[in-house]
């Protein structure tokens, strides 16, 4: 059964204004064409497109490295110029309630009749307006644009039969108003009821059914009643940015509250317009002005958005792995950044997604910046319900994350609410998982699933060019998308590059399991290799990888030697021939398995050596074979303590335990091949020590939490087991264990500290990367086991090192990756 609302036809008043846009139609026919924007550089960088669509694509690496490199370099110069002008989609819904605003010098003709022009020549071929080729999932979202243009050709009387056709798609289509399976844009059911009624009041004819009508007028009753009975800043800025559908009921007053320095309420020109129309205020009306300056004769459903956009691309390259092919541009967007976030900006400091985006950004390329304007966003609750989108979420929770990691004061008054509030508000309750936000909901999975600590880089990247979205449609009040946000390019890149590395690392895997004749060590080549090729994946960084993983090989041999492999007398006799170096391994050994580890000790150390010292451009090798030197050292300390059957105390343990983890030969030696030079005095430096003591730490504590039970049956020294046996009865296992875990997390804390620190820094920054990335290595591997005996990590090294990924696009950006 169906209601009709038959109204008279408009009146004669109404129709006062079809000359004027006759004459604008004549003048602007040769620049406009139905359903397009013209995509275009505008002043300020910004520009419109419509929605893109991808045509069939297959990544192809069979026509050669010239034609493949060509591609490379085509696509990154596309990327490049992206990084100098902002593509936005243009929305139908806001334009059309722009150009519902009356003249300020007569309410018969409209105050931007460029943007009913607009609506009259951008009609879609079924009767609607929005996203060409929307998503099956946004009929909402399309009646909700769709009305608004009605209304904004009914209020002034023209488009007559383009008015018929909207009213017929919408009377086709209103059944999905209610569809609970459907994605309702923010404010849906206030605005989309609020602008029935103006229909109403136009005396427009809808045949609606009865049913569906009045479910969405009882859904905009309650949440009307429970906003207006709440006292709560989230509401009443929610009832703000929903102002259109408000009409006559809106306190305007309370609206204005939350105009911005720009003028605007909330940068939407919606918002805006539709104050304008109840107030008239001077502000609201430049920022629209200023806004059709810009983009001609539409508007965007939010503006400004270059800071946030450019924050994007950033975030997207750096997800997927191709973040160095444009280190210039990335620098210029972070200083341009850190300039507005000193100078204040609105753009950022308005909005919950961009001020904690631009925080996580700033602060881990190193940007001393204070995270008080996240937090007050967190504290207050004052991401308001507009900004509630899964997007903003997963921004704020990064933003925690970072704040957590970095900042011990403000992490101490966000209390652990503010977490849990965040991750609730990230489940499917809240955003429940649906064909259009499937790989958003991917991404946010990852994010609760792999802690930003533990994230190793190149099994995120692989991960997140699965999970990437080239459509990257968005939803506000309406549908929206940038080739900033989701782009072909950026995927494509991502998935060449990604191959390219790995068929590199697969190389150098081989070259180091020919190499290893150690047969009584653990298989553990892979494992070492993977920690380095996971971390330090660029091509240019072959040497260093190498370095890392054989010294890594060797120090896991070297282990089991001191354990359970060599006698005393052989762990004295290898630090002797250590001592010498230059040694007769025919006489001067007294095993033939101390010959045959001194020996590759010798070789590896002295071809790295030699490596470093050309990187460098001074000798090296003397401070290579220190750090060995220390930890054998180390090793049989912890032996002697074995076979005397010592009980050290656990803070002697620890002062000795921390080289005795062997990271030294992994990472110290790495460190010259990762580009700057790193003078005597750098090296001797107490930042340099102090970096490679927290990651040491941390992977000591790590390694004994873990395998402490297995090591207690062994009778080994561990650090929960003295801190158990030194508690005297009053430490049990589990204190213990959350004694120890609270201590790497306070390392681990004063590391990335250090690592981000510029002022007052002599390491560079290159360099204490690599002691970050080796500790989301230890991290990641101990999050179950000892890191080596789990067939867990099995897959994770395969999908990085053996399995290429292989990309198609097929038709309208249907994406499959496939994993080989």
């Amino acid at each position: 059964m169906s209601a009709t609302f038959i109204f008279p036809a408009a009146s004669s008043s109404s129709s006062s204004y079809l000359s004027v846009v006759k004459h604008q139609t004549i003048r602007d026919t040769n620049t406009l064409t139905t359903n397009t924007i013209p995509s275009r550089r505008l002043d300020g960088g910004l520009s419109f497109t419509q929605h893109s669509h991808s045509t069939a694509c297959v990544v192809d690496a069979t026509r050669g490295p010239d034609f493949a490199l060509q591609c490379n370099e085509a696509t990154k110069e596309r990327i490049r110029k992206l990084f100098h002008k902002v593509e936005f989609s243009v929305s139908s819904y806001d334009t059309a309630w722009v150009a519902m605003v009356p003249s300020p010098h007569s309410a018969k003709v409209p105050c931007f009749p460029e943007c009913l022009h607009w609506v009259l020549h951008n009609q879609l071929e079924d009767g609607s307006w929005g996203l060409p080729h929307h998503q099956p999932l946004l009929l909402k979202d399309v009646l909700s644009s769709t009305l608004a243009c009605v209304l904004a050709l009914k209020r002034w009387g023209i488009g007559e039969q383009l008015i018929s056709k909207g009213l017929r798609f919408i009377e086709l289509n209103f059944a999905s108003a209610t569809d609970k399976d459907q994605y309702s844009p923010i404010g849906f059911d206030v605005i989309f009821p609020g602008m029935l009624e103006y229909a109403q009041h136009l005396s427009l004819k809808l045949h609606l059914e009865s049913r569906v009508f009045n479910e969405l007028l009882h859904k905009r009753a309650i949440q009307l009643t429970r906003s207006y009975d709440s006292s709560s800043l989230e509401l009443n800025a929610y009832l703000a940015y929903v102002s259109e559908g408000m009409g006559e009921l809106q306190d305007w007053k309370m609206v204005m509250k939350y105009q911005r320095k720009n003028g605007s309420l909330f940068n939407s020109p919606s918002t805006t317009a539709a104050s304008l129309i109840h107030l008239h205020d001077s502000g609201c009306l430049d920022y629209l002005r200023g806004a059709l300056k810009k983009f001609g004769n539409a508007v965007p459903t939010i503006y400004p958005i270059n800071i946030h956009a450019r924050l994007c691309m950033v975030d997207n390259l750096k997800k997927l792995g191709i973040c160095r092919h444009f280190a210039v541009e990335i620098q210029n967007v972070l200083d341009e950044t850190y300039r507005c976030w000193l100078q204040g900006e609105d753009e950022i400091f308005t909005s919950a997604g961009t001020c904690s985006m631009a925080f996580r950004i700033l602060r881990g390329y190193g940007y001393n910046i204070s995270s008080d304007p996240v937090a007050q966003f967190l504290e207050q609750e004052q991401c308001s319900g507009h900004l509630n989108d899964i997007y903003t979420m997963l921004d704020l929770y990064q933003a925690l994350e970072m704040i957590i990691a970095t900042d011990q004061p403000v992490s101490k008054k966000l209390n652990s609410s503010s977490l849990q509030s965040l991750i609730q508000r990230l489940s499917g309750e809240f955003y429940p998982p649906n064909g259009l936000t499937k790989q958003i909901h991917e991404q946010v999975d990852d994010v609760l699933k792999f802690p930003s600590h533990a994230n190793l880089e190149r099994v995120a990247n692989r991960r997140n060019i699965k999970h990437y979205d080239v459509d990257n449609t968005r939803v506000l009040k309406t549908s929206y998308s940038s080739s900033n946000f989701g782009n072909k390019d950026f995927l494509t890149l991502a998935v060449e590059d990604f191959n390219l590395c790995q068929s590199i690392h697969r190389n150098e895997l081989k070259q180091l399991e020919r190499l290893d004749k150690l047969k009584f060590a653990r298989e553990r080549s892979a494992y070492c290799y993977f920690s380095a090729a996971a971390t330090i994946f660029q091509p240019e960084l072959s040497d260093a990888r190498m370095s890392w993983a054989k010294n890594g090989v060797l120090t896991t041999v070297i282990d089991d030697f001191f354990d359970v492999g060599g006698s005393m007398e052989e762990l004295n006799n290898l630090i002797l021939l250590f001592k010498k170096w230059d040694v007769d391994v025919s006489t001067d050994c007294c095993s033939e398995r101390v010959g045959i580890i001194f020996s590759a000790l010798h070789s590896t150390i002295s071809e790295i050596g030699d490596k470093a010292s050309k990187w460098q451009a001074r000798s090296v090798t003397r401070h290579i074979t220190d750090i060995w030197l220390n930890l054998l050292n180390a090793m049989l300390r912890e032996a002697e303590w074995a076979r005397d059957m010592s009980v050290p105390t656990l803070d002697k343990y620890m002062a000795n335990g921390y080289v005795s983890f062997a990271l030294g030969p992994i990472v110290l030696p790495a460190l010259y091949f990762v580009g700057p030079k790193l003078p005597d005095d750098v090296v001797k430096h107490p930042e340099y020590h102090s970096l490679f003591k927290l990651v040491s730490t941390c992977g000591r504590l790590l390694n004994d939490i873990r395998s402490f039970e297995r090591e207690s049956k062994d009778g080994k020294l561990n650090a929960v087991t003295l801190s158990v046996t030194h508690g005297n009865g009053r430490i049990s296992e589990e204190a213990a264990i959350e004694g120890l875990s609270h201590r790497v997390e306070m390392q681990r804390k004063e590391l990335l500290k250090l690592v981000l620190q510029r002022e007052g820094s002599v390491v560079p920054s290159a360099c204490k990367d690599l002691f970050w990335k080796m500790s989301k290595v230890l991290h990641q591997f101990y999050i179950k086991d000892d890191g080596f005996s789990s067939m867990g990590m099995a897959n994770t090294v395969k999908a990085i090192i053996h399995e290429p990924i292989t990309l198609n696009y097929l038709g309208d950006s249907k994406l499959i990756t496939d994993y080989n």
